[in-house]
């Protein structure tokens, strides 16, 4: 047992020093939610405005103030939902290690294979959770400069939810990785990934302008969920601030529900507990899945994998 913890705790400080000392790695994986950042401030930004101001009932009118702190809350909350899953792609050094052919040495070492493959899947929820922490940190920065409308409570949900998709993300790039077997289909997975889970989820525009077939089938996606949870607990404070500013009740729900703050599945609507369970129980299939696999490998030391 304590030979296995050592081997372990020297290769989780091994592939964590690894994916730092690796300056180019970084800026990739910090890449996702710096296009977004400029894609929002040169292109989109004015047009969530327009579209935030068109909902607005005649005879009402919002502060700019809390026009940016809307549009501030919907674009990180995008850009969270996505890092927590595209991050864990890109920082993943069981892939790296296995395309440079540096498994194969470790697999043949005298190391429990359990212990390596752990080790792989939790220094890449470290370096994910990092990264998505100083975004996390920079959307904070940015709603305190152009509109703070978060409370104590919708803080620690994000911080809470960020841990489930970063825990969600790790397990499953750890399960994918083990069939990607060249660099050509590491690249491939990685553009499919950041693209179509980034568009499917919601995070590149509202679920509720797609139309209803892909609507009703994104509610197979367990990261749909995560989505809808980063949007509550970044906008519901400007919603509710919106409705103390004398806003009808009704046209502050429709902007809600028609930038994802609600989501429904086949036209039910589902409940916030709900959304927290589908991502809670994903992690756990995932999780048991992993745990299967490996302990099947746990005693194969003399047969590497390439």
């Amino acid at each position: 047992m304590k030979e296995r913890l050592s081997a372990f705790g020297y290769m989780l400080g091994r592939n964590i020093k690894v994916y730092f000392k690796d300056k180019l790695t970084f800026v990739f994986s910090l890449m996702t939610p710096l296009i977004l950042v400029v894609l929002f401030l040169l292109f989109l930004r004015g047009v969530y405005e327009d579209s935030l101001v068109n909902s607005i009932p005649k005879g009402f009118e919002l502060s700019k103030k809390m026009i940016n702190a809307f549009t501030g809350s919907w674009l990180f909350s995008s850009i969270m939902t996505t890092s927590c899953i595209t991050v864990a792609f890109c920082s993943n050094m069981r892939i790296d290690d296995k395309l440079k052919k540096t498994l194969r040495g470790f697999e043949i070492a005298p190391i429990d294979r359990f212990s390596l493959s752990l080790s792989y899947t939790v220094s890449n929820f470290i370096t994910t959770l990092l990264i998505c922490t100083i975004v996390l940190i920079i959307s904070f920065i940015y709603l305190a400069i152009v509109g703070w409308y978060l409370s104590f409570g919708d803080v620690m949900l994000i911080i809470l939810d960020m841990l489930l998709t970063v825990t969600m993300g790790s397990l499953f790039i750890s399960l994918v990785g083990r069939v990607i077997n060249s660099q050509g289909a590491l690249s491939g997975v990685c553009t499919l990934v950041s693209s179509m889970y980034g568009f499917l989820c919601g995070a590149y525009m509202p679920i509720s302008s797609m139309g209803k077939g892909i609507q009703n089938f994104v509610g197979f996606i367990p990261g749909t969920y995560s989505t809808v949870i980063f949007r509550q607990a970044y906008m519901n404070g400007i919603l509710d601030e919106m409705k103390s500013k004398g806003i009808p009740s009704q046209a502050v729900d429709a902007i809600g529900k028609g930038f994802d703050c609600e989501y429904y599945f086949f036209d039910h609507k589902v409940a916030p507990w709900v959304l927290f369970v589908v991502v809670i129980v994903t992690i756990i299939v995932l999780l048991a899945t992993y745990m299967a696999l490996n302990l099947k490998l746990r005693h194969k030391k003399t047969q590497p994998t390439v």
